[in-house]
């Protein structure tokens, strides 16, 4: 599947709610050859010998009660704070598990 990042970005750049930190137009008029993959190393049949999909798990969206100060301490670590809430939640029934 072919992402047009043009398209993307306007989508994005019209959106009242989303502003971009990324240069979308640089990236969009980048070629292969531009693109350094010095820092990644390369890969062989051995190292995914052993590979499998994960799917994430189906989540399901609720309404929760928090604490303000707890709520206000989340979103003040800025995006994702959401995925940390069920990042921790995870944890903790995974502890509870063993």
């Amino acid at each position: 599947m072919k992402i047009n990042a043009k398209e993307t970005y306007k989508k994005m750049s019209e959106s009242k709610k989303y502003t971009s930190k990324s240069d979308l137009k640089r990236l969009d008029s980048m070629t292969d050859e531009d693109i350094d993959y010095s820092d990644i190393p390369e890969t062989n049949e051995a190292f995914w010998e052993n590979a499998k999909v994960v799917l994430p798990k189906h989540k399901r969206q609720i309404t929760l009660r928090i604490d303000d100060d707890v709520i206000d301490w989340f979103r003040s670590e800025g995006k994702g704070y959401q995925t940390k809430i069920n990042a921790i939640l995870r944890s903790y029934v995974d502890a509870q598990k063993k």
